[in-house]
């Protein structure tokens, strides 16, 4: 039947059944006209037992298509009755919500029941009821619905959304009450068994794809006398920005926080108006884009808007949530002023901030400030700590300094950061902060003078700023001084820890500033000795270091750095009790570098102590060099990281300066019994193997067109750099070590050097002709740059260029003939060291085999009789022709000779001794006959 009232061919039984509804509606039509509230009408839902034959019953008659013919053809467009009536079957139907697959038609239908809702009140109740089912999770039959649909059904909400331009107040209540059921609702639990309701998973992501944040946030203009209704879609976007970031970026997209910042203000009875407002703009701030919404945020508008609603929350607050929407919109005004372009001075809302930020330690006659109470309670403790992390912010703003002096923020603090001694005597009356908030608002004071107060240094020295540190610091020293466990700042340490720690934080933030005025005036008041000694009983305290403790030695070494650089009278006031801090933590080496409780920082700072405090005044350096401390520097140069290296080098080339240091590095010897030069030779090998220079096997120049050439220079030396900028062959001097064992070896020498094999001297001939080289390869990169900009040097200079470009290469031939040289050397001093290993061996064997020769010899001789008689005869018989024969001579007068002298005396007689044989006669004869 309804497929016949449907078609334009039946328009006559259409206008008969028109009129036989005429009287009916007449009727509800008067009631409209005198004023009674129109009610969305009540159309009853089957009982569950009749849901499987209405589904079936409705899926063979109403289509959405004819009822959007009914609807547009223009022979029943203006069929009111009929609508009506169809839409009352329509809505019948789809009680327990509609199908994926009918939202296109159905947007059809809102949108032509909004179009007519103007001329026709009566449309009103069923579009109200539409958009209430709308409010009901989609239906889907299949499983793959969900991805099949997904941009029909966001094109619905957002054309959902749009209808909040139909200007009945039911209309847009509905929509906003849809929105937030939709997200929020639970299916019905009487659903058709082919029927499955889609998952709030998808819902969610309908929500974040459509465009209802954007069309929402536009209706809010067009909502000045419908607060009600403005509450209740702030509390949608509220829930919606709270459940998913991609939201937000929705509403951050359509400019959302500046609308809501603009509208936070607008009268409205319950007052949860704001509070909706400051919740959508929290959740924006801790979305991922606080820098675009505070960008919204620091118009002048808003921060005027903002300014009057905190105004108004500080002077009307009195209960508990009046008190933390207070605070929320003091820690928005601060992510606000995290943005430099914030215009919270120009809005004269940030004078008005410091002057509350300096109560109650200073009075003022301020009106905001004579008619503010403070209660002491939790909520106005956590307001002054976020006025105090204003005033951090706001300092980034270099016109917020003038308004710091006019209120004077630094005797507020100041004052604030006292000794709890100081502070209790000034005390006043029966309301005032507890001793634990006493503490961690003094810890928050000295946390805004480490950002403040180098920007207010004349503020700071007229207070007395340096006095009033070494005050608490000296409290915190003292022993007998500990306030117990108090709720620290970090929440971790003693309230006495902490309170150093910031001390310190903020002392090493004023000295940093350079001012020599500030430094001189801690000297005066004994800054260095009293750093030392505490430095030292710190150190002497069992107490394992923990990471505040090693970031306060830390500080207090760089602050003595600071204080001690180029002033020669502070570093003989370092004196011997420096150099002994010095010596001890150098003595400590390398081993927690990498713990990551800050022995890292420690360690750095140590060195910065031992070059700005020692190095410079030969007093403490020979102290220093009579500690051992530059054995101390060689140890740790040996065993630590990579990256120590080149700040120990540059305390090493500082130290040479004094003509003692020589002796204690050519007697250093480290763990392995490696000497200074064959330490620092050996970092060079490692260097250009980092860097990837061209060497051969032995560590020699393998070209001798790039002789120092790294990898990185090479690619560089494809461009061209523009005069200001340095070129490879400059910077790499700075980037690496070579420059500076160059500078040290200057100093030590290249000759004589102890404890240096063949490869050492190797590298050494390249350490040796190390600026020569790096001299010709600034020349060839200066060639190199004229060829790439296109510009020919004159014949002069060209001839210049390839001179020294011969020169180098040829520095680099004989340098590497050098190493040649030294290689074959070496190889000839090992073959000859390896034969006489091979000759002591063939001795050592030689003498094993007659060992044993004469072992079997003995063995065989105790062993058997025979052998032993015929040894004995053998030894008989050598005897035997061992023993010498006697020889027989026969003498001969050769002359005869008379003297004066009587007797045989007088007669000189000379003989000729001949001896005779003793062989055998025939043998005589045989050999005379031979």
């Amino acid at each position: 039947m309804f497929d016949l009232c449907c078609s334009p061919y039946y328009t006559v039984t259409i206008a008969t059944e028109v009129r036989r509804q005429t009287s009916s509606l007449k009727q509800k039509e008067g009631e409209a006209q005198n004023g009674r509230k129109r009610d969305i009408l009540p159309i009853k839902s089957g009982a569950p037992k009749d849901n499987q034959r209405i589904f079936e019953a409705n899926n063979k008659g109403l289509e959405l298509s004819k009822v959007i013919s009914l609807f547009r053809h223009p022979l029943t467009a203006n069929l009111k009755n009929r609508h009506l009536f169809v839409l009352k079957k329509l809505l019948q139907r789809n009680q327990t919500g509609f199908l994926l697959k009918e939202l296109p038609h159905l947007a059809q239908i809102l949108n032509i029941c909004a179009e007519k809702v103007t001329d026709n009140p009566e449309y009103v109740p069923f579009l109200c009821e539409a958009l209430r089912i709308c409010g009901l999770p989609f239906l889907k039959e299949k499983a793959s619905d969900e991805l099949t649909y997904t941009q029909e059904a966001t094109e619905f909400l957002s054309d959902m959304g749009c209808l909040m331009k139909v200007p009945q107040a039911e209309v847009r209540q509905q929509i906003v009450e849809s929105v937030k059921s939709f997200y929020v609702g639970v299916a019905p639990r009487q659903l058709h068994d082919e029927l499955q309701p889609i998952s709030p998973g998808y819902r969610l992501h309908l929500l974040e794809r459509s465009d209802l944040a954007h069309t929402l946030l536009l209706s809010m203009a067009a909502m000045e006398h419908q607060s009600t209704i403005r509450l209740q879609l702030l509390q949608t976007l509220q829930i919606l920005s709270s459940s998913s970031d991609i939201y937000c970026v929705s509403i951050i997209h359509a400019r959302g926080a500046e609308t809501i910042c603009l509208h936070m203000n607008e009268p409205e009875p319950s007052g949860q108006l704001l509070l909706s407002s400051c919740e959508i703009l929290w959740n924006l701030l801790k979305s991922s884009n606080k820098e675009e919404v505070t960008a919204q945020l620091s118009s002048i508008e808003c921060v005027t808007s903002l300014k009057e609603a905190f105004l108004q929350q500080l002077q009307n607050s009195s209960q508990q949530g009046d008190l933390q929407l207070k605070n929320d919109l003091l820690m928005i005004t601060t992510l606000i002023a995290e943005n430099v372009s914030s215009l919270l001075i120009e809005s004269l809302f940030a004078r008005q901030l410091i002057a509350l930020a300096t109560f109650p330690e200073l009075k003022s006659n301020k009106p905001l400030v004579e008619n503010f109470k403070l209660t002491f309670t939790r909520e106005d403790f956590r307001m002054k700590k976020l006025l105090l992390n204003l005033l951090v912010y706001m300092s980034k703003d270099l016109a917020s300094l003038q308004l710091y002096k006019e209120e004077n923020v630094m005797l507020s603090l100041l004052t604030l950061m006292k000794p709890p001694a100081a502070l209790s005597e000034r005390r006043s009356g029966s309301h005032h902060w507890s001793s634990i908030q006493q503490e961690e608002l003094q810890l928050q004071a000295l946390a805004t003078l480490a950002t403040i107060a180098p920007l207010m240094l004349d503020d700071y020295m007229s207070y007395q700023g340096n006095t009033c540190l070494l005050i608490l610091l000296d409290w915190c020293v003292r022993q007998d001084s500990l306030l117990g466990q108090g709720l620290s700042f970090q929440g971790t340490e003693s309230s006495r820890k902490a309170q150093m720690q910031h001390c310190i934080r903020v002392m090493r933030s004023v000295t940093s500033s350079g001012v020599n005025i500030v430094n001189q005036d801690l000297c005066d008041q004994g800054i260095i000795s009293q750093l030392l000694g505490m430095l030292m009983q710190m150190e002497a305290s069992p107490d394992k270091d923990d990471v505040i403790t090693l970031e306060i030695k830390s500080d207090i070494q760089l602050i003595l750095s600071v204080l001690c650089e180029s002033d020669m009278h502070r570093k003989e006031l370092f004196g011997s009790e420096g150099v002994e801090m010095a010596v001890h933590f150098l003595g400590k080496g390398s081993s927690n570098f990498y713990s990551g409780l800050g022995h890292n920082k420690l360690l750095l700072s140590t060195l910065d102590c031992v070059r700005s405090c020692i190095v410079g005044c030969y007093t403490t350096e020979d102290y220093f060099l009579a500690k051992r401390g530059v054995c101390l520097l060689l140890d740790l140069l040996s065993s630590s990281p990579k990256c120590l290296h080149c700040t120990i080098l540059a305390t090493l080339i500082e130290l040479y300066d004094n003509p003692n240091t020589q002796s204690y590095v050519l007697t250093w010897r480290g763990d392995g019994g490696e000497t200074a030069p064959g330490l620092l030779l050996q970092m060079w090998r490692e260097q250009e193997e980092d860097l990837k220079v061209s060497r051969n096997q032995h560590g020699g120049i393998a070209d001798p067109k790039k002789p120092l050439h790294s990898l990185y220079q090479q690619e560089d030396a494809k461009y061209s750099f523009p005069a200001k900028m340095a070129s490879a062959a400059v910077l790499e001097m700075s980037e690496n070590l070579r420059s500076k064992i160059y500078s040290i070896f200057c100093k030590l020498g290249f000759q004589d050097l102890p404890g240096l094999s063949a490869k050492h001297y190797v590298t050494l001939g390249i350490v040796k002709k190390y600026l020569d080289f790096k001299v010709g390869e600034v020349w060839e990169e200066i060639g190199k740059e004229l060829t790439l900009d296109g510009v020919r040097p004159v014949t002069p200079d060209m001839e210049a260029l390839d001179a020294i470009r011969e020169i180098t290469e040829d520095k680099a031939r004989r340098v590497a003939a050098e190493q040649n040289n030294i290689m074959e050397q070496q190889e000839k001093e090992e073959i000859r060291e390896e034969d006489l290993l091979y000759s002591e061996i063939n001795s050592r064997l030689k003498k094993q085999e007659l060992a044993a020769k004469s072992w079997d010899n003995y063995v065989s001789k105790t062993s058997n009789y025979e052998i032993l008689k015929e040894v004995r005869a053998q030894r008989e018989k050598r005897q035997e022709s061992s023993r010498s024969k006697p020889k027989i001579f026969v003498g001969q007068v050769m002359a005869i000779e008379t003297t004066d002298a009587p007797g045989p005396a007088g007669v000189k007689v000379v003989l000729a001794r001949a001896a005779l044989s003793t062989q055998p006669e025939h043998l005589s004869t045989r050999s005379g006959n031979n």
